[in-house]
């Protein structure tokens, strides 16, 4: 059986005092229990169910508007209420709001001074520390120059200010400071009346100097800028620690690099001088080759390239030596693509697969070879070398690890550098024993602060 069709609802119809209908008003079906209401004057008018029949309901428009203004003032203090309450669960007590603040403050102050005494980290440093100390100002200041000013007052006390620091980074001895010490031009209307000078050191040497100033002498403002400033201190000093750390890895980086085996070298230009006259265009790829080396080995772009830029500069390399080898010389690459862009210490393979092919393979009879494999590790990325070579007596291994053997620096340099870059847990891994040739594994964190391929 079909449904029957519904039937459609007439034409809209206007209501109001001039527009009155005629007649009833039939809703679909013919259903006379539905009825039209016309708008009264002044009234609103509201339909009411009632057992299938619609009433009017005559509802004042005061009445309405009363109603819908205190409903929108209920929202909106509940809405208050409910942040309120929300915010506070948040943010917890005000004891660990204060705690969380303090932290927060002391957090962006040592953020700019791990980056060394200059006037970029003073500038940056300085409102931090000004709120730490609750200070109307704030100086830093080095042996003898005013590097940053937070504050009021820059303009009519930075000379005193200035000498005073000058004694406190002569002396090492904070100061305390007063109307006469600040040159107050108007002694009653000053914002800065007193302050303490405080030293800032490095390694114990004092190397600038914190000025907390304020309106009155607070009890116990010398021993606050006192306990600010040596935090500030620690900052400088581990900002110290980490310029001396890049300074050594740049230097050993510049060692490995001066350190480039004369050996291959010398090899490497006889190689090529023997194809001049047989093959003249191999010459020139090696050439070009060499050159390609030189160049990686020497550039000074950074300490750290991606395991992609390092795999390339042994394959030249590798070029090279297959030139004097010939067939002796066989080489497999197994790479995961995933590991390709993992930062790495520069020239951290190439030494690598040099020790395997003059400490194993030059040494043995026939063919040699070396497998150089990079692979995925979840969270590191895994890098070995293996050569099937004479091997080595593991104790002369560990003295080549531990630098006292002339004929392991590049092994030595190697483990030491990524020791200092990613820890002491990851040095080489080396397994070796007489005619078993040897294993290099290194293992490296995919992701590490501050580790960037330049």
């Amino acid at each position: 059986m079909f449904a029957k069709p519904v039937e459609p609802w007439p034409p809209t119809q206007r209501f109001g005092a001039d527009h009155a209908p005629s007649g009833g008003f039939s809703a679909p079906n013919g259903n006379p229990n539905r009825q039209a209401v016309a708008a009264t004057g002044g009234e609103s008018v509201g339909l009411v169910w009632n057992e299938g029949l619609i009433r009017p309901t005559v509802v004042g428009v005061k009445s309405v508007a009363v109603a819908l203004a205190l409903g929108a003032i209920a929202v909106a203090l509940g809405g208050s209420l409910w942040y309120w309450v929300r915010g506070s669960r948040g943010l917890g007590t005000p004891q660990q709001r204060t705690t969380y603040e303090v932290l927060h403050t002391a957090g962006l102050a040592a953020r700019a001074l791990r980056n060394g005494l200059t006037r970029e980290s003073a500038a940056r440093s300085a409102p931090a520390l000004r709120a730490l100390l609750a200070a109307r100002a704030t100086a830093i200041t080095s042996t003898s120059a005013l590097l940053a000013w937070d504050g009021a007052g820059v303009d009519d006390h930075a000379a005193a200010v200035l000498q005073a620091s000058r004694q406190v980074a002569s002396s090492g001895k904070a100061l305390a400071l007063g109307p006469g010490d600040l040159a107050c031009a108007d002694d009653v209307n000053c914002p800065l009346r007193s302050g303490v000078v405080v030293p800032l050191t490095s390694g114990g040497i004092v190397v600038g100097t914190l000025v907390a100033l304020a309106t009155s002498a607070r009890a116990g403002m010398l021993r606050s800028a006192g306990e600010v400033a040596r935090f500030a201190s620690t900052q400088l000093e581990l900002a110290e620690l980490d310029n001396a750390r890049a300074r050594a890895a740049e230097a050993e980086l510049r060692f490995l690099r001066a350190q480039i085996s004369p050996h291959f070298v010398y090899n490497a230009l006889t190689a090529i001088a023997s194809f001049l006259r047989t093959d003249p265009d191999r010459a020139r790829e090696l050439l070009h080759d060499f050159a390609d080396f030189i160049r990686y080995s020497f550039r000074s772009r950074g300490q750290f390239a991606t395991v992609a830029d390092e795999l390339r500069a042994v394959d030249t390399y590798l070029e090279l030596e297959r030139a004097r080898f010939g067939e002796r010389l066989q080489v497999v690459l197994r790479v995961a693509p995933e590991v390709l862009a993992v930062a790495v210490p520069c020239l951290l393979i190439q030494p690598l697969v040099e020790n395997a092919v003059r400490h194993g393979i030059e040494r043995k009879e026939g063919v040699g070879h070396v497998t150089i494999v990079a692979e995925d590790g979840d969270q590191e990325c895994v890098l070995s070398v293996e050569d099937d070579g004479v091997g080595m007596d593991p104790s002369a291994m560990r003295e080549q690890l531990a630098g006292r053997r002339g004929d392991g620096v590049g092994l030595f340099n190697v483990d030491e550098r990524l020791r200092q870059v990613f820890g002491a847990d990851h040095g080489l891994t080396v397994e070796t024993a007489v005619g078993a040739g040897t294993k290099v594994v290194v293992r490296v964190p995919k992701y590490r602060a501050g580790v960037r391929a330049s």
